[in-house]
């Protein structure tokens, strides 16, 4: 339907123009005020659709908190706040990170150091039990080799395995590294406690056995490794020019 000036008067099709045409076409208020009303309303509705040269919408986003930052916002977008907040939680993380790579480099170590090591404490204590199973004199006080069981001190833990082992290890003014250990025994005759004493230094960097011992109630000692009586019986010797002198 086209528009016009009068009621009544011969109407032209309508033809959509640009906002800038329609500023430079001359143009008459029409004196009727229903026309002049609905064609207000027209330039009204026109102009509120159409776009408006060099402004643009900026879409609205959510604020980023320590919570709820998942980096996909850009640096640069970010305000003062938010990026107090996102370094805050990259330093958190980071931390975290650390933390459970620390954690994870100590349980290693004392893995190793504890179980895995050829001279750990666990492989020592296992080498010492096959040392009493394969005693000829040991059997004889406990009983069957087979049912012979070792564990450390004893607990309400009925699991043997989980029976901490009694040890401890010193360095005496020689640079000389002891390792002291206890622990028991059970055979199918007897019960009994095995003490061993091991050192190492400078001259044996491998562990060597001091004492290895066996104690039986109601019997005497049974020593498996004496390296002082061992010492004892041999002659008085020394060293010089490299050479061993007897």
């Amino acid at each position: 339907m086209g528009l016009c000036h009068e009621v009544g008067a011969h109407c032209k099709p309508f033809t959509a123009i640009s906002n800038k045409q329609a500023l430079r076409l001359p143009f008459h208020w029409p004196s009727n005020p229903i026309i002049l009303s609905r064609h207000l309303l027209s330039l009204s509705r026109h102009y509120a659709t159409s776009d408006s040269p060099g402004v643009q919408k900026t879409p609205t986003r959510k604020q980023v908190t320590i919570r709820n930052d998942d980096g996909r916002v850009e640096w640069k977008e970010l305000t003062t706040g938010e990026k107090a907040a996102r370094t805050t939680q990259q330093t958190f993380n980071f931390g975290v990170i650390l933390a459970g790579l620390a954690g994870t480099i100590t349980v290693g170590y004392f893995l190793y150091t504890e179980v895995f090591a050829s001279d750990s404490k666990t492989r020592i204590f296992n080498r010492a039990v096959d040392r009493v199973r394969a005693d000829p004199q040991a059997l004889e006080l406990l009983g069957s080799r087979e049912k012979i069981r070792a564990f450390g001190e004893p607990t309400s833990n009925k699991w043997s395995r989980n029976r901490p082992l009694a040890s401890s290890t010193k360095t005496d003014q020689s640079g000389i590294e002891h390792l002291y250990m206890q622990f028991n025994v059970v055979g199918s005759a007897n019960s009994g406690i095995v003490h061993l004493h091991m050192a190492k230094g400078p001259e044996h960097p491998d562990w060597q056995y001091q004492l290895l011992a066996l104690d039986v109630q109601g019997h005497p000692r049974l020593y498996l490794e004496k390296a002082e009586s061992g010492q004892q019986n041999k002659r008085a010797s020394f060293k010089w020019l490299g050479v061993q002198w007897r």
